[in-house]
């Protein structure tokens, strides 16, 4: 057995842990978007890429099945999870354009937009953040490394500030915990 090696892993995983709590600001804001968005009859459209998909399709779960509560179903959608629709649009329009199009014929200005991205410079994630833009929807982007192109051009951001992809989407998951207790408790007080 390697402890050695397992404690140095778990190790970085706490140091990963310990630097959210520079960050408590930033995460709560995001929350505070999301009730607002909730509260307004607004939808959360959510993407990422490989892992990032994952993290993707694990918010929209926590959302619209529950986190701790039973209660009313949140409109959350994963723009991850059709295959007909990633494969028919990357296919005749290109991988970049496969949640830009989805954004285009899902979204409305009262919905929000968030994106998942280890790198922050997925093509096709810039190009769903545009296709946001385009129609007035607020862009919420969890990062990693220094953030990438998306930094610039989401509304709000949080970075993981770290070059292990594993321990960036360790947080990411910690951060959607957070943020789902949170929603949780202010929408659904009983």
């Amino acid at each position: 057995m390697n402890t050695v090696q397992t404690e140095k892993i778990l190790k970085s995983h706490i140091a990963a842990a310990n630097q959210l709590l520079s960050q408590t600001k930033e995460i709560s804001e995001f929350a505070e978007i999301i009730i607002s968005t909730i509260k307004n009859q607004g939808k959360i459209l959510i993407a990422g890429n490989g892992g990032s998909a994952a993290d993707s399709q694990h918010m929209a779960a926590e959302f619209l099945g529950r986190f701790k509560k039973n209660r009313k179903p949140i409109a959350a959608i994963s723009l991850t999870t059709d295959t007909s629709i990633i494969t028919a649009i990357g296919n005749d329009f290109g991988f970049k354009t496969v949640f830009a199009k989805q954004i285009q014929a899902l979204g409305n200005e009262k919905d929000i937009f968030v994106i998942f991205s280890t790198s922050g410079k997925s093509e096709n994630l810039i190009e769903a953040i545009n296709a946001a833009k385009n129609k007035g929807i607020k862009t919420l982007a969890l990062l990693g490394k220094d953030g990438g192109t998306i930094k610039d051009i989401a509304d709000k951001t949080i970075i993981i500030e770290n070059n292990d992809t594993a321990r960036i989407q360790e947080m990411h998951i910690t951060i959607i915990h957070v943020i789902s207790e949170i929603v949780e408790d202010e929408l659904f007080p009983s």
